[in-house]
């Protein structure tokens, strides 16, 4: 099995996500990641999938959705060719022994204090797959109270949009 990012381009209405999401449920696929989210097009949102599939599954879910009428537009994106990120925030303890610490490798990966207070700090960080992680393993000796993740966000490199290709025609 490989990961495989899909961007689905989706008008904005009640329920489509459930049943993009149950199109990849019937099939026994579970999704890693999940974002959706407005675009610069009114109307329009951006759903944007990670799975861990095989090829030729992953084809046929991608048909099923196609079908879907809401669905405008699916385009499955190559690492390589894109801008992936995700956006995490941690609770890590930090008292006056570790506060120094804590506060250096925060600077390191060049994250952001977003909350202080005198036994923790709540800390944010961006960045692709590799540097999440490497900063979770960083704090983790510190003691990791409490952590929220978003879904993958991912985007095209380059001039081109799939919005634009879609309200082109």
């Amino acid at each position: 099995m490989t990961t495989h990012v899909l961007s689905l381009l989706v008008e904005d209405k009640p329920g489509l996500l459930t049943r993009v999401a149950g199109l990849f449920a019937r099939r026994g696929f579970n999704i890693e990641s999940l974002a959706v989210g407005v675009t610069e097009v009114p109307g329009l949102s951006r759903i944007t999938v990670v799975v861990d599939v095989d090829e030729l599954p992953l084809e046929q879910v991608t048909k099923q959705l196609n079908k879907l009428v809401n669905v405008i537009k699916i385009v499955e994106l190559d690492a390589a060719a894109s801008v992936q990120r995700e956006h995490m925030l941690i609770k890590v303890r930090a008292d006056n022994q570790t506060r120094s610490n804590v506060l250096e490798v925060v600077s390191l990966f060049r994250a952001s204090i977003v909350d202080y207070a005198t036994d923790a700090l709540v800390v944010e960080v961006t960045g692709d797959k590799g540097k999440v992680e490497a900063f979770l393993r960083a704090l983790e000796p510190f003691g990791i109270k409490e952590l929220a993740q978003s879904g993958l966000l991912a985007i095209g490199r380059g001039g081109k949009s799939i919005t634009e290709r879609v309200l082109r025609g």
